[in-house]
């Protein structure tokens, strides 16, 4: 590791390469179920094949006489854990089937091959009850949820019904988004352990000091008796940023055995295991002058929700941040069905609701006659719409102007449907984009040692993105030492304590408690005389009560994406030519882990777009798309130039480093642009997606345009 600095002369904004980089592409870095520990023996779960009901019987005979077989798990096995408050994790308490794929035994054998065999050996007998699987808005169980993303619900300002019956220029549409899944490259996994009454885990998480917290709960074990280990995790984006399944199965089984115990989730598992996007169908009602100013705007949001645990895809929010009107209605329903959980992914909320909003701003323009970057700058709100606080920054109409000068867009001819290259209809589209800046409380630990090196410790989970190089800079620029003096500890429960890695929270969270750490470290040694003592000095900051609490500020990164298209009018096939994202996301605080931030997000966007659905089957309830043969994610191909840049931010008001998080403003725009520009190519709006070639054909035969 060099010692990069920036061009202010700190660590902070170099492009400084990633750490963990090269044990990673040598494979040295060391995954959730790569620990061979003595004597280990793999789980396979058995998952439910009905979609409601109760388990009557399970037969293990045929199971336990395959050689190699430890144990069969069967309802009742974790009747003696502590309740949670995560209903998913409730699993082989009891007969119970809340939805298909819901695991009603564990097969626990010497190989993961016996394992599987175990598994698929089990004989299980049901009792099917009545189950719903349909996502309908006028569903009799439908409601309105207290909280949504940690706001309320339902948020209403002015008479939103009457402005929008009188604007003179309104727009009514339903855009309907499909349930999506996560598709980390590392599947979930965890390798338990038991030392007597001390449990170890290691185990692909987005938290470990959660993991550890829940886990102390479930086994009736004291905190300290907990060690969750997650030194690599590849990829999570929000599925595994709370304790799932394979956890709790792991040390079960490993309990029940005396053996330490693997548990890998298959690829097709993940789908009713680990939690995916809900779908939703969202209504938006704009209502403008002739001019452009809007007077009305109603965002009402249905999703579905599991009956095992609420989980409320937060996709009405955005609406309050984004533009000024005087009147407002951004509402959520959910109706409870007989599925697996939903839970977090990338953006939640933000990227549904924003590809939802600002589709329906585009057609807006559309019906106006008015540029769509103009009218989003023409609506700009001098304060956030919902709340009525002031922004710390909101730099939208840079990004917006900034991205349409290296976009090109003032040559753009507004006109939809008419730029043809052969069979190819070409067109342009843009979105703006917004994401909140979060931080909670942690806690961080910085020590100085005699040869002039420094360790900074924080239970900080590297999901990928970074994490380790970024806490490295942020600790070298408050100690004022070169960056290759600093050494970083991660990824273990003994660390001190860190929130999750998600929410785009992870750097400005753990960042502020190892800056401030690090910043007393300083004091402490600019105040000692004389040699240090052979154990160091040491420093530890704890952020509870200034992270995390309540501000007068209004705190968000902006975006604007843009996209250029090509849709082939013999296949249907949409091919992306461009995509550029510009954003205000405070200070970078590494340029180039910046960038892979920014342009993975937009691919991800991408897919959202184009290629990635998954169908729930009305009849089974299972998820048919449950595998990447079927569930399709953009590759290399699929998008020739791509670029991401950013517009210097200075705001005062976010932590120490002056940082937002940018993990996932990148997907929340894409969508949206790219169908904008498909309907620029066309002249046709589609409102469902992902826009598929058999959706696209289906348009284009129907409106004469091939």
């Amino acid at each position: 590791m060099t010692g990069t600095t920036g061009t202010t002369g700190t660590a902070l904004g170099a492009p400084a390469e990633r750490r963990e980089g090269r044990h990673k592409v040598t494979g040295a870095a060391r995954y959730a179920a790569e620990y061979p520990l003595p004597g280990r023996a793999w789980a396979w779960p058995v998952p439910a094949a009905v979609t409601h009901g109760r388990v009557t019987a399970v037969d293990p005979a045929a199971a336990l006489a395959l050689p190699g077989v430890l144990a069969v798990l069967t309802p009742g096995a974790a009747a003696g854990l502590g309740e949670p408050e995560d209903g998913t994790l409730a699993v082989l308490r009891g007969p119970d089937v809340p939805h298909r794929g819901w695991c009603v035994a564990l097969a626990v054998a010497d190989t993961l091959e016996t394992a599987r065999a175990a598994a698929r050996a089990v004989r299980v007998e049901y009792a099917p009850a009545p189950h719903g699987l349909t996502l309908d808005p006028r569903h009799p169980d439908a409601y309105e949820p207290q909280d949504a993303g940690g706001q309320p619900g339902r948020l209403e300002h002015g008479d939103p019904e009457a402005a929008f019956a009188a604007a003179e220029v309104r727009v009514d549409v339903t855009y309907r988004t499909p349930p999506l899944h996560n598709h980390p490259m590392e599947p979930h996994a965890s390798t338990a352990h038991w030392d007597g009454d001390r449990l170890t885990v290691h185990t692909s998480t987005q938290g470990g000091t959660t993991v550890a917290s829940v886990l102390a709960g479930l086994f009736h074990l004291p905190e300290d008796h907990v060690t969750v280990v997650s030194e690599h995790v590849g990829g999570g984006f929000g599925s595994k940023g709370t304790p799932r399944p394979d956890v709790v199965l792991a040390a079960l089984a490993a309990r029940h055995t005396g053996r330490p115990v693997t548990l890998a989730h298959p690829r097709r598992h993940l789908p009713t295991t680990v939690g995916h996007r809900a779908p939703t169908v969202q209504r938006l009602r704009l209502g403008a002058t002739p001019d452009g100013r809007l007077t009305a705007l109603l965002h009402e949001v249905t999703a579905h929700t599991s009956r095992v645990r609420e989980f409320v895809e937060h996709a009405a929010v955005p609406s309050r941040v984004m533009y000024a009107t005087p009147a407002l209605l951004s509402t959520h329903r959910v109706v409870p069905l007989d599925i697996p959980g939903p839970s977090w992914m990338r953006a939640p909320g933000e990227a549904p609701g924003m590809y939802a909003l600002e589709s329906a701003v585009d057609e807006l323009a559309h019906a106006l006659g008015t540029d769509p970057v103009e009218l989003r700058v023409r609506n700009e709100p001098e304060r956030e719409p919902g709340s009525g606080k002031p922004f710390s920054s909101r730099h939208l109409v840079e990004c917006l102007r900034e991205g349409a000068r290296r976009f090109g867009w003032a040559g753009r001819d507004p006109r939809p449907g008419v730029r043809r290259d052969g069979p190819l209809l070409l067109g342009t589209g843009v979105a703006a984009a917004t994401y909140p800046a979060q931080a909670a409380p942690s806690t961080a630990a910085a020590r100085a040692l005699p040869d002039g090196t420094f360790t900074v410790r924080t239970n900080a989970t590297d999901i990928g993105t970074g994490a380790r190089t970024v806490l490295a800079q942020v600790a070298a620029d408050a100690l004022g030492v070169p960056l290759d003096r600093v050494r970083i500890e991660v990824g273990h429960s003994d660390l001190p304590p860190a929130p999750l890695a998600g929410g785009s929270m992870g750097t400005a969270s753990w960042g502020w408690a190892v800056h401030d750490a690090c910043a007393d470290l300083a004091s402490r040694l600019a105040a000692h005389p004389g040699p240090l003592p052979a154990e160091g000095i040491e420093a530890r900051a704890d952020t509870t009560g200034t992270a995390g609490a309540d501000s007068p500020y209004a705190k968000h990164a902006f975006g604007a994406h843009f996209a250029e298209v090509a849709v082939d009018t013999v296949t249907g096939e949409i091919r992306v030519r461009r995509l550029l994202g510009v954003y205000a996301a405070g200070r970078i605080l590494n340029a180039r882990t910046a960038r892979s931030q920014f342009t993975g997000g937009m691919v991800m966007g991408l897919g959202m777009a184009l290629t990635e659905h998954s169908t729930l089957d009305p009849a089974f309830g299972d998820f048919t798309e449950a595998d990447l043969a079927s569930y399709h994610v953009p590759v290399h191909a699929d998008v020739p130039d791509i670029e991401a840049h950013w517009i210097e931010e200075d705001d005062p008001h976010l932590n120490p480093m002056g940082s937002k998080g940018i993990g996932e403003i990148g997907i929340v725009g894409t969508a949206a642009a790219l169908g904008n520009a498909v309907h620029h190519a066309t002249g046709i709006r589609f409102r469902e997606l992902p826009l598929t070639p058999d959706r696209i054909l289906s348009g284009l035969l129907s409106e004469g345009r091939r």
